[in-house]
């Protein structure tokens, strides 16, 4: 299978959210946002380990008020994923935050007052080993920027965004990642680009206020999409206005469409047809619902006819070939003597899928140095 992966990433510093990696070398992090009220500690609580079992390397959650501060201290209890603390304008939930364990804060510098608060911040930052992301959005740019440009263009993000960075640097903190998101995808892709030029620092790659969950998927996906190919960004979120769930399934979509990073089943299926001797579409949806759980990265090939279905069961880990009321099974690409009986299509491809899981999972193990 042709699997040369031709992206070299852009060289950036590495930080560490908690125990998390961003940036350098280290693999890609995908993250959400929670949608709850903070101060809804069950709630909150819930979603995030919602989010962590589907793969969010990291969570943020909206601090606005002193009251979701105490709130963030009994959630970040109960809870193992690193947590970023969002906020804006007042620094002194920055710094309550910070001292309840934050793992990283999301607070623009520029926003929050004179020199000695952003002292105080930095600081605190510093003293509890917590990284800063600036955040510059297409949709809130600071007056006087806007009056220069008159709307938001690539160089009104990147000097909103260098503001920021360098009010970090005057106070010598070098631990912070820089996103400079907005809803239009080419506006987000050339400030990113333009940005990526300027400073080592990790980017977080988003298309802010993408829409829905097909149209922001698809937003997300080619703005991030060619990013990525470029070998710009070091951690993502897809922004949808749907269940975070979502933007970390269509994250890792993403980067497993580019080959950067593999999580769960891949699976290849066609998009049915006369020729199709069992219900495609059915099968593969009711698949993709039972094996979520299953993140041993592995390629299955679910094609309904002969056309194209030994084609692509010969590059994956399992295959199925549709036939006339039995249908061809392959694994490791070889074609089996064992026919799978399309009355039962689901129920047999799930035992089988998750055998070869397991397998996949343990030479994945024993492989792994001590």
């Amino acid at each position: 299978m042709f699997s040369e992966n031709p992206i070299i990433r852009r060289k950036t510093k590495k930080i560490y959210v908690g125990d998390v990696a961003v940036g350098g070398d280290a693999p890609i992090t995908v993250q959400s946002m929670t949608n709850t009220r903070t101060t809804d500690v069950e709630a909150t609580v819930a979603q995030i380990k919602a989010l962590e079992n589907v793969g969010a390397d990291i969570v943020r959650v909206s601090v606005p008020t002193i009251d979701a501060a105490e709130a963030f201290k009994l959630i970040k209890q109960q809870v193992n994923v690193p947590l970023v603390a969002d906020i804006h304008f007042d620094y002194r939930i920055a710094l309550q935050v910070a001292q309840y364990g934050a793992d990283c804060l999301r607070i623009n510098p520029g926003n929050i007052g004179n020199e000695t608060r952003i002292q105080a911040v930095v600081d605190c930052a510093k003293d509890n080993n917590i990284p800063i992301r600036i955040g510059v959005n297409g949709g809130s740019l600071e007056k006087d920027i806007m009056d220069k440009y008159h709307e938001p263009t690539p160089e009104a993000l990147v000097e909103s965004a260098m503001r920021h960075v360098d009010i970090l640097d005057k106070f010598n903190f070098d631990q912070f990642k820089v996103s400079v998101k907005a809803s239009d995808v080419f506006l987000a892709v050339e400030s990113y680009r333009q940005l990526s030029k300027q400073i080592e620092q990790p980017l977080h790659l988003g298309i802010t206020e993408a829409g829905g969950f097909r149209a922001g998927a698809v937003k997300s996906a080619i703005g991030l999409g060619m990013l990525l190919s470029e070998g710009i960004g070091d951690t993502l979120r897809i922004s949808l206005a749907a269940n975070p769930v979502e933007e970390i399934k269509v994250g890792f979509d993403i980067l497993k469409s580019l080959r950067i990073r593999s999580r769960g089943i891949n699976f290849i299926a066609c998009p049915s047809c006369s020729r199709q001797e069992f219900d495609v579409i059915n099968t593969v949806n009711a698949l993709e619902e039972r094996l979520e759980d299953i993140i041993t990265p592995m390629d299955v090939s679910i094609i309904g006819c002969v056309v194209n279905g030994p084609g692509e069961a010969l590059v994956s880990d399992l295959g199925l070939t549709g036939g006339n009321r039995k249908s061809g099974y392959y694994l490791d690409g070889s074609r089996q003597k064992e026919r799978i009986d399309n009355d039962d299509i689901v129920d047999q491809l799930e035992k089988k899928i998750r055998a070869k899981a397991a397998q996949v999972q343990q030479t994945i193990a024993t492989l792994k140095p001590e």
